[in-house]
């Protein structure tokens, strides 16, 4: 089965086998110093590009959760303005109606004063003609007293004159209505 090979040539391809591993270990190791001596630069350029990538994400998913949380702001400032704005127009519907009440009732209170005012007026002008009419109420019936008394009887005195007897006359009937005024 196995062939008889002579000595020498098992230890040829062994020494050869052999002295290629160690011709290539040493090629490799001297080739991996001169690649790491000249790398590539677009090597570093991809790594760079890969850090700017890994920090991005992070600061998108940080701006995601910041925008989730502004969305929800957003929400409940918009609800709020709403309430405000439902509140502010309920007072403005309220504070048109009290207005227009007001203003009804400032019509109503002027329309009043001023009925109040003629009625005041015509009331003074009706109190200063029954006064006046009182006054010559009370003439009247002073001159029927003198007269009815004799106080005032013209015919009677041919000496005096007319005009004295008239002031005698009104200075008694101002007497008589003076006495009127203080007993009552």
């Amino acid at each position: 089965m196995f062939v008889e090979l002579p000595q020498n040539l098992i230890f040829m391809t062994a020494g050869a086998f052999l002295v290629g591993w160690l011709l290539s270990r040493l090629f490799s190791k001297s080739g991996s110093k001169n690649n790491s001596l000249e790398r590539d630069p677009r090597d570093s350029r991809i790594h760079e590009l890969e850090a700017k990538l890994r920090i991005a994400e992070s600061n998108s998913d940080k701006s995601l959760t910041d925008v989730e949380k502004l969305e929800e702001e957003l929400k409940e400032t918009t609800i709020g303005l709403e309430r405000r704005d439902n509140v502010i127009s309920e007072q403005q519907a309220k504070i048109e109606t009290i207005s227009g009440d007001l203003k009804g009732s400032v019509l109503k209170t002027r329309e009043l004063r001023s009925e109040l005012t003629d009625r005041a007026t015509k009331g003074i002008h009706a109190e200063a003609k029954i006064r006046e009419i009182e006054t010559e109420l009370s003439v009247a019936q002073a001159s029927t007293d003198m007269i009815a008394t004799g106080v005032l009887d013209y015919a009677l005195s041919p000496n005096e004159n007319p005009e004295d007897a008239a002031a005698d006359s009104l200075e008694l009937e101002l007497e008589t209505t003076e006495d009127k005024k203080s007993s009552t």
